[in-house]
């Protein structure tokens, strides 16, 4: 029998919002995930998300006087005069309004406790509640880490070591020679020791340890360390796979072109069959860094954009390309892209978008900086990349093909623009930083 494990796993968490949205009890989804209902219970009120979020078609409303509501032009704003408060999306009217009473959702009072199967959540405007396994597992995570900070030791315990270690201190003792000569009374190691004068629990300090003053920290090399189970289903032979049970599938390479170390990176998205690459500055070279860049695009194409232009992004194993879930699944946790890794040391799996990198580095060449570089900057370089003509696309452009297939308005959502053929410019004039 195996080892039933204590806490829930982002899969089991993944289960649970799936049991919630098809309307199962939590006796239900406990049998499929293999825990107590209570435990079940406990996760889903506890991690669930209240969102002020409206419906289709109406704005964010809680106030239990919402649908006789006469009142109009209550805030200051200029825009707001004549409109009447309960369609106002900036919630301000709340706060000046006499007759505003705040109403709750009696159904998030009793199980399930959220509104991930509700029937009035298309129609409803109040504060609604959700459970999201990302968002869960995240919390998750973060209470993990703190509880495993800090020092497990209580007051009493302090100063009974304190009235052992500061006295000899200050005599000019060394806290080696304090540890050795009082192990029977302190029963620590002299690392813990070390731990607990530097974070000046007692009243002794490092600078009553000459020695310890002296030295500098020892410089570290910066290491980041991948997680391999976000390879796992992931890997190249699962995306040649997917492919081929998804034939015509519009692949997007996904890659970053560095700058100074520890500077500003560029983040490219490189549509295979259109020779198109979209550039975004992030500014640091991080997952943390990725995700945003891409919940930028999320946001500003639209979730049903952005799923259309991305249904499959190939990249490489870079520390920066390690949070997956992050690009695959938007903050409700809907599934709208999927993303597979090259095999290790294996570029020329996504070798469409390093040759690409090769006319951008036309632009700012191999060991330049983008630490001076605005979006805008970058803008400008990916319009005249994308408007150059190509011999493969029988002397189109990029940004012509594209138009072609998903229209204009996507690029002038993200402000690009199509510069005419004998104004592009491939050197590093185009930008002087």
């Amino acid at each position: 029998m195996g080892i039933k494990h204590a806490h829930l796993t982002e899969e089991e968490r993944y289960t649970i919002k799936n049991g919630l949205e098809s309307g199962g009890s939590f006796k239900a989804i406990a049998r499929v995930v293999g825990k107590d209902c209570t435990t079940i219970s406990k996760e889903v009120k506890s991690r669930r998300v209240f969102q002020k979020k409206g419906c289709l078609g109406q704005a964010f409303n809680d106030c239990a006087n919402r649908f006789g509501c006469t009142a109009s032009g209550l805030c200051p704003d200029r825009h707001c005069k004549g409109r009447s408060c309960r369609t106002c999306t900036k919630q301000r009217c709340f706060d000046m309004c006499g007759e505003y009473r705040r109403e709750f959702c009696g159904l998030l009072k009793k199980a399930p406790y959220v509104c991930n199967h509700c029937a009035k959540r298309q129609r409803c405007t109040l504060e609604k509640a959700i459970y999201m396994p990302i968002t869960a597992q995240k919390e998750y995570k973060q209470t993990l880490s703190d509880s495993r900070s800090g020092f497990n030791v209580d007051e009493d315990e302090v100063k009974r070591l304190d009235g052992i270690v500061t006295p000899l201190l200050r005599k000019g003792h060394s806290l080696h020679n304090i540890c050795v000569n009082n192990a029977d009374r302190i029963m620590l190691s002299e690392r813990t020791m070390y731990n607990y004068v530097g974070a000046s629990l007692f009243k002794a300090r490092n600078i009553d340890m000459p020695r310890s003053v002296r030295f500098r920290m020892r410089k570290k090399k910066q290491t980041f360390k991948v997680d391999s189970a976000c390879h796992v289903g992931r890997a190249y032979t699962d995306y040649l796979t997917y492919c081929a049970e998804h034939p015509g599938i519009g692949v997007v390479e996904m890659d970053t072109v560095h700058g100074r170390i520890g500077g500003k990176a560029i983040l490219t998205l490189h549509f295979v069959d259109l020779h198109c690459m979209l550039m975004l500055l992030i500014d640091e070279l991080t997952a943390r860094a990725v995700t945003g860049a891409v919940t930028y695009l999320r946001h500003t194409l639209g979730v049903e954009i952005y799923a259309k232009l991305f249904p499959v992004i190939l990249t490489d194993r870079g520390s920066e390309f390690s949070d997956p879930k992050a690009i695959e699944f938007d903050e409700e946790g809907e599934g709208l892209t999927r993303v597979f890794y090259c095999d290790p040391q294996q570029s020329q799996q996504k070798g469409a978008a390093e040759n690409n990198h090769s006319m951008l580095r036309r632009i700012v060449p191999k060991g330049s900086s983008f630490d001076l570089f605005e979006q805008s900057d970058v803008t400008v370089i990916m319009n005249n990349v994308n408007s150059y003509g190509r011999p493969s696309l029988n002397e189109c452009s990029p940004y012509s093909l594209f138009v072609s297939t998903f229209g204009e308005g996507i690029l002038k959502k993200l402000g690009a623009e199509i510069i005419p053929a004998d104004n592009v410019v491939l050197n590093p004039t185009l930008i002087n930083k």
